[in-house]
């Protein structure tokens, strides 16, 4: 509901004329706008890339294992992130990574890609696992361009970044989300369940850990079964905000998956909701959660200042599709993801 509708009321009754009263209404909560996609919106853990205005936009997400082996999917849009067209996967069998198979058994298909473009190159990050198991990796791999028609346009495996093992270790190496600090060092935020989202310092021009490097809790659930994953970095007004997905996904119209956000000065945390609660303590702000059709908001991305999501349509039987919604900001400096209509519903 619109907030501050009385004070509009009983500031028409005071001024008496409606044309002096309408300046004495509050201006209306700041609010997301969606972007009204068509085309092949298939699309299960986005990592958009919104190119700068006339240039293309891209969206890499979970690969299907009907498609290229698993690999992860690539769209494109040429109208400024309007119209989605499927234009292939990151690999096919003559370029697939061997050794993810090897470190991973039982991989079929490879989860929630993050790309990010330094000095010239660009770097996606992929996750490999299975569903239930923190036997993970995260690998990497290299394009000096994300045209598919470009001559030069080649992925180049770059290995390992980071792997987890049941009994060794306490987090899952999936779902990988990679910001620059303000001094220009990259920080990868993961993890899923298990120990909760972690963060570990990246060194260019490599795009892995710095020697020595150990990941360290940034947020975490105070109970089984620690239902948090897919972190994504943002850097805005002076703060870092860590977006997280939160409770089920996969699960079509019976998925709770939604979003919430925390936020720190410092890339390492501690990372806090409105209220103070740190989010290795079960905090986080709610962002975006199941409205109408729309359930289990999650998997998100934000590049040039717009959200892309996944979630599950009730109006299509539960089946997956891709949302983008550019983000505003209220006037305490957090983000907004619902809609005016959503606001008003």
């Amino acid at each position: 509901m619109r907030r501050a509708v009385v004070a509009g009321v009983v500031g028409l009754a005071l001024v008496g004329v409606a044309g002096s009263a309408a300046a004495l209404w509050p201006e209306p909560a700041p609010a997301a706008t969606a972007l009204s996609l068509s085309g092949d919106l298939h699309t299960h853990d986005p990592a958009l890339v919104a190119g700068a205005p006339g240039e293309p936009w891209y969206v890499f997400s979970t690969g299907d294992v009907r498609e290229g082996l698993g690999a992860p999917q690539i769209r494109r849009s040429t109208d400024d992130g309007l119209t989605w067209e499927l234009v292939g996967t990151v690999w096919d069998a003559a370029t697939r990574p061997e050794w993810v198979y090897e470190a991973v058994p039982g991989v079929s298909n490879f989860w929630a890609p993050e790309v990010i473009e330094h000095d010239g190159t660009f770097y996606l990050y992929y996750a490999a696992s299975t569903f239930g198991s923190n036997a993970s990796v995260i690998g990497l791999t290299t394009n000096t361009t994300l045209d598919p028609d470009d001559p030069d346009y080649a992925w180049v495996d770059q290995g390992e970044v980071v792997a987890s093992e049941p009994g060794e270790t306490n987090f899952n190496a999936i779902d990988p989300g990679v910001v620059e600090d303000a001094d220009g060092t990259p920080w990868m935020a993961f993890g899923s369940f298990w120990g909760g989202i972690q963060l570990v310092e990246l060194t260019w021009p490599s795009g892995k850990p710095v020697e020595g490097a150990s990941p360290v809790t940034i947020a975490s659930r105070t109970s089984p079964p620690n239902a948090i994953e897919a972190p994504y970095l943002v850097r805005h007004g002076g703060w870092y905000f860590l977006f997280v997905s939160r409770d089920a996904c996969c699960q079509g119209t019976d998925s709770t998956y939604n979003i919430a956000v925390g936020r720190s000065r410092e890339i390492a945390g501690p990372y806090v909701d409105r209220s103070g609660s740190e989010m290795t303590l079960d905090g986080g702000e709610q962002l975006l959660t199941s409205t109408g059709d729309m359930v289990g908001p999650g998997g998100q991305s934000v590049s040039r200042g717009y959200l892309a999501f996944h979630y599950y349509d009730a109006a299509a039987g539960g089946d997956f599709r891709l949302e983008i919604r550019r983000l505003a900001w209220d006037d305490e400096g957090w983000p907004v993801a619902t809609t005016r209509a959503e606001q008003d519903g």
